[in-house]
């Protein structure tokens, strides 16, 4: 027995699984590899490894769309952001989420879509040159290095809690399985084993959340033990983990009506929108379905099980909070020896913990399966926009220009290798953060809040010229860093502290900045330099690209629910109603 009467299993194990337990995860580490296999025979040129040949249907990228952000960072770092902040962390969904998935279906889908593009950074080539495009390839493969790390070390973690081996080893081997499909078959073996795993992921998740309820009596008894806990030891107010708003102890701001700007300008619109518009991980879904209209129905499709996700990730978290002892102590400023990553026991472990103190064995076996599942489609999402993008817009472009289909996709394999090794190494810096949301959302500010800039601003004015895209870039992403530096513990022991701000608000801060500076730069050097020719501006400027290029002609014979603007505005009502009613 350790201090304060917690069990450390014999085993050195956090979690002690049955053999009906690893039953099931041989059984679904079967389907994973044989749909890499099968998805496999079907490439046979670069597009069907890279794109799927854009064939797939709405509902399947729908499906995917989600399920590649439904990763290790989603699950666990929601769980571990419920624990820590409560109700607050809903806004990463309700307003950091959804309204930019329908603005990326209903205006840009059809931008992306229509011009054929193989990557995000292409679309930019286009718009601006070579010069924005090597800047948003560089950052775009950096940042994808950086994630796909994040998603390789919560998945050795579980390997880790699960078996009890060195982290080190648990990396590898979870890398060599992701690894392994996604060699075989490429983004169509991503797609395919993403929307099993979107249903492996909710029948894990769901049993726990409603078994956490039941044992402490429902909603009302959730709410009753948060708020006789609330406070200790530097715990939040119950008032602010059980009301959304203002969401201070999110933000990190003292200030209610900072705190509420923060929120919506640097989550709502900067974070999100950068995130959820131009991230190519998103994208490349929906550039692979078999129409323009289904690729704008694919955000809108993946909007719906969307809204529903915090009631099987923030919840959990929040009762973690209560059920588990060492979660509780730790959140009343005390300190537990163990955890996944065998550095003592973080928020990062919420789900871990609750899962092995709430679910018999069997429905753990479900449970540690939907995890994994997780794990690997965020990190197998990471490495096949990483492998599009160096081969196509790096390799192909600026390396070895002209060869034969067949040498991009030999280039497409080794990238998917290379990347996988390098996320071994990336993975140690995400075992640096608590709370691992923390180092996601900062990653955004210095990566996707620049380029969102960049990207909104060149699409609705045809002045924009190409030198302002690159410096723009350049300029928005120096100044999300040095703001990140500047601001309490962003880094840790890296950060200076000079603006009085830590944690999600520094990266809020961070990307506001990174957005205002982007767009101030690019419009004074546009009205300085030269812009593309008017003639040359077709299909990615908003102004100069007729309509009927931006919508699909047989839809309109399509029912409502098929069509791409009643979709977006139902899922708009619901989300709205739902932010009402919590």
């Amino acid at each position: 027995m350790a201090d304060s009467g917690i069990t450390v299993l014999a085993s050195g194990t956090l979690i002690q699984a049955s053999a009906v337990d690893y039953l099931m995860l041989i059984i679904y580490f079967g389907f994973v590899v044989g749909i890499g296999l099968m998805a496999g025979r079907q490439v046979s040129e670069s597009l069907d490894f890279f794109l799927s040949g854009r064939a797939m249907p709405a509902w399947v990228t729908g499906l995917a769309f989600i399920s590649a952000n439904l990763g290790a960072v989603e699950i666990m770092g929601m769980s571990a952001s419920g624990a820590q902040f409560g109700m607050p962390t809903v806004h990463y969904f309700w307003i950091g989420a959804i309204p930019a998935m329908l603005f990326l279906g209903v205006v840009m889908m059809p931008f992306y879509y229509g011009s054929k593009v193989r990557s995000v950074p292409e679309f930019m080539a286009r718009r601006f040159g070579p010069g924005a495009h090597l800047v948003n390839s560089i950052s775009f493969a950096v940042a994808q290095l950086l994630i796909a790390g994040i998603n390789l070390y919560l998945l050795g973690s579980i390997v880790h809690a699960l078996l009890g081996w060195p982290l080190w080893l648990a990396l590898i081997v979870a890398a060599a399985v992701v690894l392994s499909y996604i060699t075989l078959g490429g983004l169509k073996a991503a797609i395919y084993n993403e929307v099993l795993q979107f249903f492996v992921i909710v029948a894990a998740l769901l049993p726990l959340t409603l078994l956490g309820l039941h044992k402490v009596g429902g909603w009302s008894g959730l709410k009753q033990q948060i708020t006789e806990a609330a406070g200790k030891g530097g715990a939040p107010s119950a008032a602010e983990q059980l009301n959304s708003w203002p969401g201070s102890a999110l933000s990190g701001f003292d200030s209610s009506v900072l705190s509420v700007i923060g929120i919506v300008f640097g989550l709502g619109f900067v974070l999100s929108f950068g995130y959820w518009t131009t991230n190519f991980v998103e994208v490349q879904r929906a550039m692979a379905s078999n129409s323009i209209s289904a690729a704008r129905k694919t955000p809108i499709i993946g909007a719906f099980p969307k809204m529903f996700i915090p009631f099987i990730t923030i919840l959990p978290g929040m009762l973690a909070a209560v059920l588990v002892h060492e979660i509780a102590k730790i959140k009343a400023g005390g300190t537990v020896p163990g955890g996944s990553s065998g550095h003592g026991v973080t928020y990062n472990d919420s789900l871990l913990l609750l899962m092995r103190d709430l679910l018999p064995n069997g429905l753990l076996g479900l449970a540690i399966a939907g995890l994994l599942a997780a794990f690997m489609a965020g990190m197998a999402a990471n490495i096949s926009a990483f492998n599009t993008v160096l081969s196509y817009d790096l390799w192909g472009d600026y390396l070895v220009k002209g060869r034969d289909d067949a040498y991009y996709l030999r280039v497409g394999r080794w990238a998917t290798v290379g990347a996988t090794i390098i996320a071994v190494f990336t993975a140690g810096l995400a075992s640096n953060f608590s709370n691992i949301m923390n180092y996601l959302q900062t990653l955004f500010g210095f990566f996707n809040a620049p380029l969102f800039a960049t990207f909104i601003l060149g699409m609705f004015w045809k002045r924009m010229s190409p030198t302002a895209g690159w410096v723009g870039l350049v300029s928005g992403t120096l100044s999300a860093i040095v703001v990140a530096f500047l601001s309490e513990n962003a880094f840790g022991s890296l950060s200076i502290g000079v603006i009085p701000v830590g944690g999600q608000g520094a990266a809020f801060l961070a990307a506001g900045v990174a957005f205002v500076v982007d767009v101030l730069l690019s419009v004074a050097v546009s009205l300085v330099t030269e812009p593309k020719p008017v003639s040359e501006l077709r299909g990615l400027v908003y102004s100069e690209t007729p309509k009927k290029d931006l919508v699909d002609e047989h839809e309109a014979g399509y029912p409502w629910y098929r069509r791409t603007l009643p979709l977006a505005g139902v899922a708009l009502v619901m989300v709205i109603a739902l932010n009402a009613a919590f």
